[in-house]
């Protein structure tokens, strides 16, 4: 595996697309590691400081979730760096998408990422701009459909991504309206957890687990862990924290989800953050969701868990340990040695899978289809790793040989 690794992490992408804003300071990159298949995908974020380098790590890292996802495309990401809070937000994204506009147009799909809104900002925005969809061009490279067709598979994606979800058993509120795009993340985190269990023996109901991050994957990770009868006995996100250690009731978990603003946890009696970064870690848990930014969980965050009984992690963060190295770095590798780690390119893979779902000619849409077919993506690509390794441990250095003899 580490040789694979070493291949595929010193090739070359194959493009990188570079812009200057001429009206803010913004600056943004679009790296397409590879056209495998014609096409490549990959979302688009925006955040202060990000450079080149992050954009290609993450660019690598869509390629490698593609072979569990599908279609079996090259990865990419656009990355721009700018404050997300300026107000000029809007016109950066304007600008940038015009920009970039004709890859758009010809072979590279992309969709939302950190503190860029897939429904309000993306495809508005890139409409606009004279693209049919933002995964036009996976499409157009990938598939080459005709006229007719491209027209009715983008309709089909565009209603399946926002489509308001009717079922209570996949929204914690009906009446608020959340869509397939809100939850499908999350859900995958959680779905991971309990597909695991099943694999590997034993079962989610009564495991004690750690929510970190409660933005959109974080809070609906926890809403279906709790659903599913797992107990969420801590909370932290940069707002600060919540502890019980008998867990939360169901209704309670709800509850959070529906009082947070934005991405943040709001509750009366939160636990400052520089509080909870103490306590959180020493809490008994058997299962950890970190569900935050990446690169934040340190070798001695991760000890601490595991000398409390920690048993599974499932990574709605992509590459959430603070390692330099793109992937499999010595925080990763020493905890995959210790713990069953389900690696981030098959737990959070629920939004790629969704649009190569929706790419799919006529398809069931569905709040039960759209769903299930994401647990069975997952728990097919977890039987894989099963089959070639029955141990609990090393599962992410089993996932990465499978994903990487594909690449390589």
């Amino acid at each position: 595996m580490k040789d694979l690794l070493q291949k595929y992490e010193a090739k070359e992408p194959e493009i990188i697309f570079n812009w200057k804003d001429p009206e803010t300071e913004a600056e943004g990159w679009t790296v397409i590691n590879s056209l495998r298949g014609g096409a490549a995908g990959g979302g688009t974020r925006m955040r202060q400081g990000l450079d080149m380098n992050e954009v290609l790590s993450l660019a690598k890292t869509m390629e490698i979730k593609f072979t569990v996802s599908g279609p079996p495309i090259g990865g990419a990401k656009s990355g721009i760096n700018f404050d997300p809070n300026d107000p000029r937000k809007k016109g950066v994204l304007e600008r940038w998408y015009k920009a970039v506009s004709p890859l758009l147009k010809s072979y590279y799909g992309t969709g939302g990422d950190l503190n860029v809104d897939e429904i309000h900002e993306v495809i508005p925005i890139t409409e606009e701009s004279g693209v049919w969809h933002p995964q036009e061009g996976v499409f157009s490279g990938h598939f080459k459909p005709t006229d007719a067709d491209k027209i009715n598979r983008i309709g089909q994606l565009r209603q399946g991504v926002i489509k308001v979800l009717e079922n209570p058993n996949f929204s914690p509120s009906v009446a608020r309206k959340y869509t397939v795009a809100d939850m499908i993340t999350g859900y995958g985190v959680a779905e991971a957890v309990k597909q695991y269990y099943s694999i590997y023996g034993g079962t989610v109901e009564g495991k004690r687990a750690i929510v970190q991050g409660f933005g959109n994957v974080g809070s609906a990770a926890a809403f279906y862990l709790s659903q599913m009868g797992a107990k969420i006995v801590g909370i932290i996100d940069i707002s600060g924290g919540l502890i019980n250690k008998d867990g939360f009731t169901f209704e309670e978990i709800t509850e959070l989800f529906l009082s947070k603003k934005g991405n943040k946890l709001q509750a009366d009696n939160l636990i400052p953050f520089e509080d909870m970064k103490e306590k959180i870690w020493s809490l008994e848990t058997e299962i950890f969701a970190p569900c935050a930014a990446s690169r934040l969980i340190t070798k001695a965050q991760i000890d601490e868990m595991i000398s409390t009984g920690l048993e599974v992690i499932s990574c709605g963060a992509n590459v959430p340990f603070a390692d330099k190295e793109i992937f499999f770095g010595p925080i990763m590798e020493h905890t995959d040695s210790k713990v069953s780690l389900i690696p981030d390119f098959i737990s959070n893979c629920g939004m790629a899978r969704v649009f190569a779902y929706f790419m799919e000619r006529k398809v069931q849409m569905t709040d039960e289809a759209i769903f299930n077919d994401t647990s069975q993506t997952i728990e097919t690509a977890l039987r894989k790793v099963h089959e070639k390794n029955k141990s609990k441990t090393g599962i992410s250095n089993t996932a990465f040989e499978i994903a990487l003899s594909q690449l390589v």
